[in-house]
Parts: structure tokens; C-alpha cells; sequence
């Protein structure tokens, strides 16, 4: 990434236009487009384009104006037709401007996620890209019992929508499969995240945030993690077209439960599945959690892949699972959650000290809280 400073970033990007004036016109890359510019994962893949010498120019869509000086902005929401215009001489798009966030409004965040995804692969169509590519997750796979250790890329999709965001990331796919029958022509690349480390806030990053590392009795969780940083060079490689298809990214192999709890100094806490689902289901449903139920799936069963796409094209992770577990462990630092919700330090305290409550998830005591609180209203 770009030096921090200001003045540096400027000298820096006069250095980049100015080799890629000095170059031929053959060796110019693509136009490329990317949404969710201004911001997290979209904003450092807009940065590390507008940086690279393959790339002969960056178009940064959001609705507010990122920090990237190289790149064209356009300011808008991407479920305006309108973004077909400003999609126009671009060969690549890569669409990042999804909510994924556990605070968001259910419908809300479905209905931006679907409607902006249908909105970018038509325009695009219309606009003459030829390459759309698409992020969801490694989740979309579900994380089952049986799953093979590691699984294929090209194995069947089953997961359901019980997962928080899960839902919408299948329905993602399912309108990137269709979109080359709709527009012959247009190529669509998907790629899959195994778990999302750094900067990120998600039900699996919060599950680090414990006071204890809950285990389903006779589950047999298997962790992979993927730092942003791999995962951007990841989509760099999909913009460039040196990969194609479905493909997942993430760090090289896996670390069992107990490697994990070694490796964290977290100790388990494990509690009968029909508890944990149940006590999970409960505080979810009366609005005390963002996270379902079916979010401890992914605690509880495997959904490790393989990342040969990715390897045969001449990629690798900079990432070990080892190092992005250190790294998350020191990003969660301090934050106390329960269940998938944050705690204050007097809650998170007697909590941490509770013990046999911890365990159960809290529910006696949060679901007595909340009906106390109802009643006084």
C-alpha cells in the first residue's frame, strides 16, 4: 500500500502516470471499474490498481468520493441505471458495494445487496465490459459435517440462508450464473473468501471477541482464515484476467479447534448442540444478538477449500492462518462480546466471571433483562 503521507502519495502517483505515459500503448492493461471504492475492501483494491503499471486506468464508483486521486470518480448508487454510462469503456468491473454489516436491517441490507449486484451485471452488459467479477464468500459452500477437508472449488453450494448475509451472497451467485446466458458475451468471475481478517466486523471475527471459545459437543470445527491483503491480490489477479471462474482465496491449509485455542490462549467453553442452537435461536429472535443460529454452523463444522485456481495462476498468500489469527487476536483487543453482541467492560466483566452463564450464552440472564425492560414500557 501507498505511504500514508500525503505528499509522498502525490509524488508516488505523479511517478506512476508518468511511467505509464512513458509506455507503449500495447503494453496498457484494462479500464477497470470498481464499486465500493471509497471504502474498505473496494478502497485498498482502488488504490493498489491505480498503483500498478498493468492497469491503464481506474474507475471509482461510490456514493461519496474516496481518497484515491488516480482513479475517475463517479458519485452514485449503484442500483441507478444510470451507472450504465459510467460504466462505458470499461473492460472490467469488479463489484464490491455490498452490505455485509451484522448491525444492518435484514430486508434493507438483502435489497440493497440483490438489487445492486442485478443493476451492475446488466449495465455492464449494456456498457460493453466484457469481465464482471463478483465477491462473496467461502460460506456460500455451508459448513456441514461431511464436507471434504479441503473442499474442491467446484463443489455443489450448500448452504441456506440461515447465516447471517449467506442469503444474500447465494443470491449474488445465482445472478452471476445466470448473467452470461442473459448477455452472451459477458464473462463473470466469483470469488470466495474463506474467513475475513483485517479492519473486518463479522459473526467470525466477533466469535475471537469471547470470553471463552464456545464448542458444540461432537462438532469438529476447522479454521481458514484470508487476510484483506491476500484477497485484494486476489482480485487484482481476477481484474487482470490471469484467472477466471469460480475460485476461493485464503491462506494455505487450515488449524484444528485446538491448535486455535493454543494459539489464542482461549479456553473452550463446550456445551450440548441442542443448548447452544437453542440459546442462540432465542436471543436472536427476540433482538438481543445480530447473529442467527445458523452462524454457529460455521463454528461447529468444516468448510475449509482449495485454492489451486488462484495457485495455478502464479498466485500466493503472503498470509499464514497462523499470522492472521495473531493479527485478529490483536485487532479484537479489548472488545467483549457474548453471543455476537458487544458488552460494555462492567457487563463484559461480570460476564467473564459468570461462568456456567457464559456458557449457556447469557440467555437466562439477557432474556430476564429484556423482559423486565418491556414491561416497564
Amino acid at each position: 500500500m501507498s505511504s500514508p503521507d500525503p505528499q509522498v502519495r502525490a509524488s508516488q502517483s505523479a511517478e506512476v502516470r508518468q511511467r505509464r505515459n512513458d509506455s507503449s500503448p500495447t503494453a496498457r492493461g484494462p479500464v477497470v471499474a470498481v464499486t465500493g471504492a471509497a471504502s474498505g475492501i473496494g478502497a485498498l483494491l482502488t488504490r493498489r490498481l491505480a498503483a500498478s503499471e498493468e492497469i491503464k486506468q481506474v474507475v471509482a464508483i461510490d456514493e461519496r468520493r474516496g481518497d484515491v486521486a488516480e482513479a475517475q470518480w463517479h458519485i452514485l448508487d449503484v442500483r441507478d441505471p444510470a451507472i450504465a454510462e459510467k460504466l462505458r469503456g470499461a473492460d472490467v468491473v469488479v463489484h464490491l458495494a455490498l452490505d455485509l454489516d451484522l448491525e444492518s436491517d435484514p430486508a434493507a441490507r438483502t435489497a440493497y445487496n440483490v438489487r445492486g449486484t442485478q443493476t451492475v451485471l446488466t449495465a455492464a452488459a449494456a456498457a460493453g465490459v466484457h469481465r464482471v467479477v463478483l465477491c462473496t464468500s467461502a460460506m456460500v459452500y455451508g459448513a456441514l459435517p461431511d464436507n471434504d477437508i479441503p473442499l474442491s472449488e467446484d463443489a455443489e453450494l450448500r448452504a441456506t440462508a440461515e447465516a447471517a448475509g449467506v442469503g444474500d451472497l447465494l443470491e449474488i451467485e445465482r445472478l452471476g450464473r445466470r448473467a452470461p446466458r442473459a448477455h452472451p458475451g459477458l464473462n463473470v468471475t466469483v470469488v470466495r473468501p474463506a474467513v475475513l481478517v483485517g479492519g473486518t466486523d463479522t459473526a467470525l471475527t466477533r466469535y475471537f471477541e469471547s470470553p471463552r471459545l464456545l464448542v458444540v459437543a461432537g462438532s469438529r470445527p476447522t479454521w481458514q482464515f484470508c487476510h484483506v491483503e491476500d484477497l485484494v491480490s486476489a482480485l487484482e489477479y481476477a481484474a487482470l484476467e490471469k484467472v477466471d471462474g469460480e475460485l476461493a482465496v485464503g491462506c494455505d491449509g487450515w488449524l484444528e479447534q485446538p491448535e486455535v485455542e493454543e494459539l489464542s490462549g482461549i479456553r473452550r467453553m463446550e456445551l450440548p448442540s441442542a443448548v447452544a442452537l437453542g440459546a442462540a435461536a432465542r436471543l436472536h429472535r427476540i433482538g438481543l444478538t445480530p447473529s442467527p443460529a445458523g452462524d454457529l454452523a460455521y463454528t461447529m463444522h468444516p468448510w475449509v477449500v482449495s485454492v489451486s485456481r488462484l495457485h495455478d495462476a502464479g498466485w500466493r498468500p503472503q498470509w499464514t492462518n497462523e499470522e492472521v489469527l495473531a493479527e485478529l487476536l490483536e485487532e479484537v483487543a479489548g472488545r467483549h462480546t457474548v453471543a455476537g453482541r458487544r458488552l460494555g467492560r462492567k457487563d463484559a466483566t461480570a460476564a467473564g466471571a459468570a461462568g456456567a452463564t457464559v456458557a449457556l450464552l447469557g440467555t437466562a440472564a439477557l432474556v430476564r433483562r429484556v423482559r423486565k425492560a418491556r414491561g416497564r414500557m
